[in-house]
């Protein structure tokens, strides 16, 4: 296995930023809206590093996770396994279905696509 050290260093920085919007902020838009974004970059970072995967394979698997985690809390999936409120995996898979997080992923996954493609663009069409 390689690791792509790049990738982990970007997700180290995305999960310290994380921890600090957990810890400092607590207002309608960055904890809730920002921290799903970075959320399901983090995820992409992590895939990104210790798989031999593409960018649209991590992409819309990153996406795929997201989506599972929170459609798991619309069912109440952290109730039905007993997990305790401030339990680490809790607060992992969450317990408040919003539909507005769906939209929050999907911008991440929109500023991946951006960013991958401003750091290697594709081969531009011959004539």
């Amino acid at each position: 296995m390689r690791v792509r050290w790049g990738y982990a260093l970007a997700a180290l920085a995305v999960f310290l930023i994380e921890v600090a919007i957990a810890l400092y902020v607590h207002d309608g838009f960055v904890r809730p809206l920002l921290g799903d974004t970075l959320a399901v970059i983090l995820v992409y970072c992590g895939l990104r590093t210790m798989l031999p995967i593409g960018v649209r394979t991590a992409a819309l698997s990153a996406l795929a996770i997201a989506f599972a985690i929170e459609f798991s809390q619309l069912i109440g999936l952290a109730d039905m396994l007993g997990l305790t409120h401030g339990s680490p995996w809790r607060l992992v898979i969450g317990s408040h279905f919003d539909w507005r997080d769906l939209i929050a992923y999907a911008v991440g996954v929109a500023v991946i696509a951006l960013i991958e493609r401003l750091i290697s663009p594709p081969p531009s069409a011959k004539p």
